[in-house]
């Protein structure tokens, strides 16, 4: 078996392709709509694993919120620069990157935990309990299974994939120092040959007051 890629290495071969194939999963769409309900107005929000910047950044910002994008993958960076030029994307790995105490009204994090060692989600889920304002907002998309440096395929590259079953990854959330509000599953079937049917899980979360 060849070396697994890393999400970098992953994502920069995908490029534009994730967006026409995974884009557009329902759950991310869901999770946008509740942000749009809940945050007010000009906030400013953290998405982690940005990706293309859709549509997540784009309909936010769109909204006037203040958006910020953190991606491993430099493809994927200039993409999101170029597709929503009204918010701000960094090329950086959400653990080695820093922000002040309570600086964000909401932070996401879409499916970037999957290629995380737990301990490693586990202290970044901390992060965000620290850097939300109180009241703050979080919502956490991810494939949830109970796995660990598993093998995996996607869009014919082999990777390794880490999750957690849906209350193990409730309870992390809790733990992390974040009001868990609510959990929605569904399960999502790309637009690409051959994929099979995956559970998606969106928890949302609060920094308490």
């Amino acid at each position: 078996m060849d070396r697994p890629a890393t999400a970098a290495e992953l994502f920069d071969a995908i490029g534009s392709a994730y967006e026409d194939v995974f884009g557009r999963a329902p759950v991310v769409d869901r999770a946008v709509r509740q942000l749009l309900d809940g945050l007010p107005p000009s906030s400013r929000v953290l998405d982690l694993g940005s990706g293309t910047g859709r549509p997540v950044a784009e309909e936010l910002s769109a909204a006037g919120h203040r958006v910020t994008g953190l991606d491993v993958s430099p493809v994927m960076i200039d993409l999101a620069r170029e597709q929503v030029p009204a918010a701000t994307f960094v090329h950086a790995d959400v653990r080695d990157w820093t922000s002040p105490p309570e600086s964000w009204e909401a932070v996401c994090a879409f499916f970037p935990f999957l290629q995380m060692p737990r301990r490693d989600t586990e202290a970044v889920l901390a992060d965000i309990a620290r850097w939300l304002v109180p009241g703050g907002l979080f919502a956490l998309v991810t494939v949830p299974r109970d796995a660990e440096d598993a093998p995996a395929e996607f869009f014919g590259r082999t990777f390794r994939v880490t999750s957690f079953a849906p209350d193990d990854l409730v309870r992390r959330v809790e733990a992390a120092g974040m009001e868990v509000t609510g959990t929605h599953t569904e399960v999502f079937t790309a637009d690409e040959p051959g994929t099979p049917p995956e559970e998606h899980l969106l928890i949302t979360a609060r920094r308490p007051v």
